[in-house]
């Protein structure tokens, strides 16, 4: 790895050019376009940059089948730094997953499962059996470097006859824990309006823009009055968008009522990467650019956004002595065909397109399908 490098005539989303010197994995200079200095010099005029991606609801257990991938594939690759796992792995197999990005380029967080069995069923809340709770209590002892949450996932398919219990046992562990929590919504029953009351400051609600019955809005289109309270009380909404939890009539009704996200996540896995509608974080971006979010809105809400939930500042700010995460990308005059989670599609005229990144000080080309 070249010890110097510049990236040179890059500018923010404010438009502003500026040279980034990094130095042996960190921010060494930000001067003038045209005056970094270094043995390899990366002419990028026209290319904006940001602190590294993050992508808040992913995963990254290939060994659990549907719902898998590896890491760099939809890390790096893609030009996100940092992926959190969204409960792919419960205290079952949560080493495994830590172990997996030790040997990977991305940087790796993870909501741990409450489940102990993970997502190696798709009905892991539906016996309460596998919720061990001192088995949560010391995966979060042993990796609380690595887990910034605890994942339950509230729909039908998944909690079976118990309905809002598993939530309120995730609760109680948060409680003990000091862990948030980020609970997926679905299919009713538990009905949102019996979930969104049970959710505090800093939980996550994933999903949240699902165009399922059992959404933010009433049959007229208004938001729930429980919606509301959720926002002033500080819950965090995640878009999640995966292959069932996004519709582009909720997104417009969402965005029509100034109910915003505060991150954008793909809920990214294998199938979802390679056959869609996900495809990529910057395919997702690309549909919020289309909604008429601004570029800063956007990108805020993977990098300052996102580092902000992980309380990790550094990870979304590009700083004199900071270790070098940065995504690079261009916003292009293309066409493109956006496809959510129902088969709707919408006829766009640009795209978020990544072009690299900078991982720990090492500069990565992506290969990436948006």
């Amino acid at each position: 790895m070249i010890n110097r490098f510049v990236l040179r005539n890059v500018k923010r989303i404010s438009e502003e050019e500026f040279d980034v010197v990094i130095e042996s994995g960190k921010i060494h200079d930000i001067t003038p376009p045209g005056h970094g200095q270094g043995q390899q010099i990366y002419d990028l005029k026209g290319t904006y940059i940001s602190s590294g991606w993050i992508d808040l609801h992913v995963h990254a257990f290939p060994e659990f089948i549907p719902y898998g991938d590896k890491i760099d594939a939809i890390g790096v690759a893609q030009g996100v730094t940092t992926i959190v796992d969204a409960g792919s792995c419960g205290a079952d197999r949560i080493e495994d997953l830590i172990t997996a990005s030790l040997s990977s380029k991305t940087n790796l967080f993870a909501f741990l499962n409450i489940s102990q069995i993970g997502l190696k069923r798709v009905d892991e809340l539906a016996n309460l059996a596998w919720i061990d709770k001192q088995k949560v209590k010391d995966a979060v002892t042993i990796y609380r470097d690595k887990i910034v949450g605890l994942k339950a996932r509230i729909s039908k398919s998944v909690v079976g006859e118990n309905g809002i219990k598993p939530l309120q046992i995730a609760r109680q562990l948060s409680s003990e824990t000091k862990l948030p929590l980020m609970i997926h919504i679905g299919s009713d029953p538990p009905a949102i309006t019996d979930i969104l009351p049970l959710l505090q400051s800093r939980d996550v609600l994933t999903h949240y823009l699902n165009g399922k019955s059992n959404n933010l809005f009433d049959e007229q289109g208004y938001p729930l009055p429980e919606v509301k309270d959720a926002i002033e009380r500080g819950v965090h909404f995640d878009v999640g968008h995966g292959s069932a939890s996004f519709s582009f009539s909720v997104a417009e009704l969402a965005r029509k009522h100034g109910i915003s996200f505060r991150t954008i996540s793909t809920d990214i896995y294998k199938n979802n990467r390679l056959h869609g509608p996900v495809y990529s974080l910057a395919n997702v971006l690309t549909k919020f650019l289309y909604l008429g979010y601004s570029l800063v809105e956007i990108i805020h809400a993977v990098t300052i956004q996102a580092a902000s939930w992980l309380n990790k500042p550094e990870l979304g700010r590009i700083k004199v002595g900071d270790t070098a995460n940065l995504t690079l990308f261009n916003v292009e005059d293309q066409p493109i065909t956006l496809i959510d989670s129902e088969g709707n599609e919408r006829q766009a005229n640009k795209r978020i397109i990544p072009k690299g990144v900078v991982i720990n000080g090492e500069f990565i080309a992506c290969e990436v399908r948006t």
